[in-house]
């Protein structure tokens, strides 16, 4: 295989020195603020699951770009709302890659730092998915 010019880790390392991010501590005091939107990058199968973070919106990684846009027929209006946006993903490394994207298209944004794991790990709280009947 052919070696890549740069690899993943890079990519989200070079995110990361660009982009703001939350560490567990702030996000947990942030999550019954209805100034901030907590946003979910997961695929549906690892909210239903692990669970997920209280009040946190759910918007899949491969739309997400579409979703904040408002000249995209996706357009989502949360997204348009004059909050302040915390993605996460499992890790941090996804919601990292997103974050610095949306800012390259102008879309203020923030990422959890260790991810779902993380808030998880510590112990902080988790919804589960209702299952459907």
């Amino acid at each position: 295989m052919k070696k890549l010019m740069t690899g993943v880790a890079e990519m989200v390392a070079t995110a990361r020195s660009r982009i703001e991010e939350v560490e567990i501590a702030d996000l947990l005091a942030m999550v019954d603020d209805p100034n901030v939107v907590i946003v979910d990058l997961r695929d549906i199968r690892e909210r239903q699951r692990s669970g997920f973070i209280p009040g946190s919106f759910h918007a899949p990684r491969g739309m997400i770009e579409f979703w904040v846009d408002p000249d995209s027929p996706y357009f989502k209006p949360i997204f348009g709302e004059d909050k302040k946006f915390v993605f996460h993903c499992a890790s941090g490394w996804r919601s990292a890659l997103t974050t610095a994207t949306l800012q390259d298209m102008g879309f203020d944004a923030a990422h959890l730092r260790e991810g779902f794991s993380g808030w998880e790990k510590q112990g902080h709280p988790i919804e589960q998915v209702e299952k459907k009947d």
